[in-house]
């Protein structure tokens, strides 16, 4: 799977699974640039058919609607959808 790299404050392990076209995944990505954090992500609409398998795997793991945004922190929290205020209390912000 090909993360992006989105450089910033490092506020822990951060992975938004996301789609190019998805309005609220935007939302996330500048919710997350905005608070200048460091963060991976991937749009997964933007994959090969097998990257995207393997991704959806990952997704449906930390989130069985398997709905985007998708948000991984620390391989141990999950937010799911846009959640301003969920995002920045997971992040102490």
């Amino acid at each position: 799977m090909d993360l992006k790299h989105v450089p910033g404050k490092n506020l822990g392990h951060l992975v938004l699974y996301a789609l190019s076209t998805c309005p609220w995944c935007k939302k996330t990505k500048q919710l997350l640039n905005d608070m200048g954090v460091e963060y991976y992500y991937s749009d997964v609409d933007l994959m090969t058919a097998d990257e995207k398998d393997k991704t959806m795997h990952i997704v449906e793991k930390w989130n069985p609607r398997c709905s985007f945004p998708t948000l991984v922190i620390n391989d141990n929290k999950c937010i799911v959808g846009f959640q301003e205020e969920e995002i920045r209390r997971a992040l102490n912000l």
